[in-house]
């Protein structure tokens, strides 16, 4: 296992984890739906990402499979180490292959994360994103049932995915959050949130910061991840990949300088 964290540290629901996570949408099949096409390589993937490169920031979703990410995130890592951060997320519907819909009924939202706290094996998600805001339900209703599970212990720490300034503004006066996770790339390069979340001190998860690997193909990983570590000391890059080879290049990628 690597002594330096790859990409240094920050600090996300009150544990200091690798600026460099790993995200898991990838680990499923076609469609991001059903059993990835070889489950003991998607293990070994995970087992690799925390015991051999040190990545201690995983990030995965209910809506992943939906729940084959979550099982496998058991299997590979339980009982988790201390030091390591599971985010989960929770708030999509899957009706089917390569189909997302928001579902922000509270009553959802209640019954995602119970289940959710059942397949990774624990009795707190340290860190539960609501994954998309359901425009058909009341955020503060949607928000509101996050929060009672925070107070029964449930949920540790709130964070927000796919949100703008605005949403972001208008939840932080009244709840914390924890990290907000938005697309960012040297393709989708513009997002006023990243500065709002700095100024707010609310870590910046990126996701699909390879733009699900077409970045990488294009100018290998330095270049793409160099520059997002480069936006600022709150940014936290969560790559994908179902393939060691790739994780292991990911890796090298942020522990080397750009040429």
């Amino acid at each position: 296992m690597t002594t330096t964290p790859p990409g240094g540290t920050i600090t996300i629901a009150g544990k200091t984890v690798s600026r460099l996570g790993f995200g898991t949408m990838r680990l499923t099949g076609n469609g991001t739906w059903g059993d990835p096409e070889d489950r003991d390589t998607a293990l070994s993937v995970l087992r690799q990402a925390v015991h051999t490169h040190g990545i201690s920031h995983i990030d995965t979703a209910d809506a992943y499979g939906p729940h084959t990410v979550e099982h496998l995130i058991r299997d590979a890592l339980h009982p988790y180490p201390e030091h390591v951060l599971i985010a989960t997320k929770v708030g999509m519907v899957r009706p089917g292959p390569g189909n997302w819909y928001p579902l922000g009924n509270p009553y959802y939202l209640r019954a995602c994360v119970e289940a959710s706290l059942r397949r990774l094996g624990v009795e707190r998600l340290e860190l539960c994103y609501l994954h998309r805001i359901d425009s058909k339900v009341a955020l503060e209703d949607q928000l509101a049932v996050l929060q009672a599970l925070q107070s029964e212990g449930k949920v540790g720490h709130i964070g927000l995915s796919k949100v703008t300034p605005e949403t972001i503004s208008r939840v932080i006066k009244h709840q914390p959050i924890a990290a907000v996770q938005n697309v960012l790339n040297i393709t989708d390069s513009h997002d006023p949130a990243v500065e709002l979340c700095q100024e707010l001190g609310i870590p910046y998860v990126a996701y699909r910061p390879l733009d699900a690997g077409v970045l990488a193909h294009a100018h290998g990983p330095h270049k793409p991840l160099h520059w997002l570590l480069d936006q600022g000391p709150h940014i936290a890059p969560i790559p994908s990949t179902s393939q060691p080879r790739h994780l292991e290049e990911i890796v090298a990628a942020v522990e080397t300088g750009l040429a």
